[in-house]
């Protein structure tokens, strides 16, 4: 008896000794990598304390750290081998704190929620520009796409959904100091998941494009990549057509930050990606046509000079960077040269027109220039979500992301400097909440006629689904047939 207790003893004494090994070794690694997630930090109010353990982690490549259920991400700026299929599987389905932080374990954690809650779910990207907000979208895009159920149609889906990255940073991404590829809007994406969690459609709000870009960049800086990747990539034909040039110093809109080629930029191969993006998003070629036409008109824009004659005033005197902005945007010469000099008047029934001085021609030049490249943007948008979802959904998304705006930007903040006596003066705004009510409203909606339609005996028609409207909601003042 004396013998096998002190065998126990020994064991026991062994397996503490074990244990204190093993907790060292943890709060040496600890000390080495930093913790996992900033909640358990002693020193959670300390900035410094902050910072160290970021420092710490980004110094052996984990630039995942969690607070709670938050992500921060420092980006590494190099190609780290932690996203391959393999990783993805690793992270499906998994505890959301079971393993090492990943922008795979939250896309997952979120998916599985909005499925077992039935519930709608956001995330949000925030950070300075060069942070890594563009790559940290894609990656989540790129995990839904291996995770979610896969159909053709599915898969068509899906498709349209990751090609569309590619195609908003051609148009809206451009070099700047910080960042090579840094995003010059805001995007909303909205992916739309059926009950099995199959992604059957989405939706793209775009906001605030640096419009400004397309006219003027800061030395070190680079306009839109659309243009270099169209001088650069486009085929010899396209090119003649476009009456282009391949060479990015002949662009007046393309030089100013004196950096037209950069090192990690390869325009050649992401205009084959763009090319091939449009038309898995279902472009036409009528479309593209168009499209790049637009776009080269842009540049052919930039070019044109204004000298000052005898009186003062601009007069032209580039015909031929007339003539070929006045092919590619279908505008009549003499119309065109007319809206860069002069200002027109109206006043009453008359109309005068004001020849304008060089600096105000430039002015004028440059303001179409952005006006175009804007607008161009905007359809661009509106083309790839009609690719994604129906006109109606696409509109009614609109709708309510606006009402979210209102909600959270305007009406709230503003209901909140009132509560607490802050002086300020009141933005108004139309509050939109009328135009969703009339889409979505029980029983008086839109939606729900459409259902109450289809379920009606007897045929129904587009006919009789507007009449039923037309009866129902038709004295509404946003409703018109």
């Amino acid at each position: 008896m004396t013998h096998m207790a002190l065998e126990v003893k020994e064991s026991l004494e062994e397996r503490c000794n074990q244990m204190l090994r093993n907790m060292e070794a943890s709060l040496t690694a600890r000390d080495r990598v930093g913790i996992q997630d900033f909640v358990l930090l002693d020193a959670y109010t300390s900035e410094s304390a902050f910072l160290d353990n970021l420092r710490k982690r980004f110094h052996e490549n984990l630039i995942y750290t969690y607070i709670g259920t938050l992500l921060v991400t420092v980006n590494p700026y190099k190609e780290l081998d932690i996203y391959s299929k393999k990783q993805m599987d690793i992270y499906m389905g998994v505890n959301f704190f079971e393993l090492p932080p990943h922008i795979y374990a939250l896309a997952d954690n979120v998916f599985r929620t909005m499925l077992s809650e039935f519930n709608n779910h956001f995330i949000l990207i925030s950070g300075e520009s060069g942070a890594g907000k563009t790559e940290a979208s894609k990656k989540i895009l790129q995990f839904y796409a291996v995770s979610c159920p896969s159909t053709k149609l599915l898969n068509n889906v899906r498709d349209r959904l990751l090609l569309s990255n590619p195609v908003l940073e051609a148009f809206g991404n451009a070099k700047t100091l910080k960042n090579d590829n840094s995003s010059r809007f805001g995007k909303y994406m909205d992916i739309q998941f059926d009950h099995q969690g199959g992604a059957v459609g989405g939706h793209i709000l775009n906001y605030l494009l640096e419009k400004s870009r397309v006219v003027h960049q800061n030395h070190g800086e680079r306009n839109f990549h659309i243009f270099y990747q169209l001088v650069e990539g486009g085929e010899e034909e396209l090119l003649r057509w476009l009456g282009l040039e391949r060479n990015c110093q002949n662009y007046r809109y393309l030089v100013q930050g004196d950096c037209a080629k950069v090192s990690s930029i390869n325009d050649k191969s992401d205009w084959k990606m763009v090319q091939r993006a449009l038309s898995v998003i279902k472009f036409s070629e009528s479309d593209i046509e168009h499209l790049f036409g637009i776009i080269a008109s842009v540049l052919h824009l930039g070019n044109i000079k204004f000298e000052a004659d005898v009186l003062g005033y601009a007069s032209l005197n580039n015909n031929q960077e007339m003539h070929w902005v006045s092919k590619l945007l279908g505008i009549p010469p003499h119309v065109l040269q007319q809206g860069l000099t002069h200002r027109k008047i109206e006043a009453k029934t008359e109309e005068m027109f004001s020849p304008f001085s060089v600096d105000h021609a430039v002015y004028a030049r440059d303001a179409l220039a952005k006006a175009i490249y804007g607008r161009t943007f905007n359809w661009l948008v509106n083309k790839i979500n009609e690719s994604l979802v129906n006109k109606f959904c696409i509109n009614y998304c609109n709708e309510k992301l606006q009402q979210l705006f209102i909600q959270l930007t305007l009406k709230s903040e503003q209901e909140e400097y009132e509560m607490e006596g802050i002086e300020w003066e009141p933005v108004p705004f139309f509050n939109n909440k009328i135009i969703c009510d009339l889409v979505e409203e029980k029983h008086r909606g839109i939606i729900s006629l459409l259902d109450e339609e289809c379920l009606r005996p007897g045929e129904a028609t587009d006919l009789t689904f507007l009449e039923k409207m037309e009866e129902t909601i038709g004295g509404h003042p946003h409703f018109v047939t």
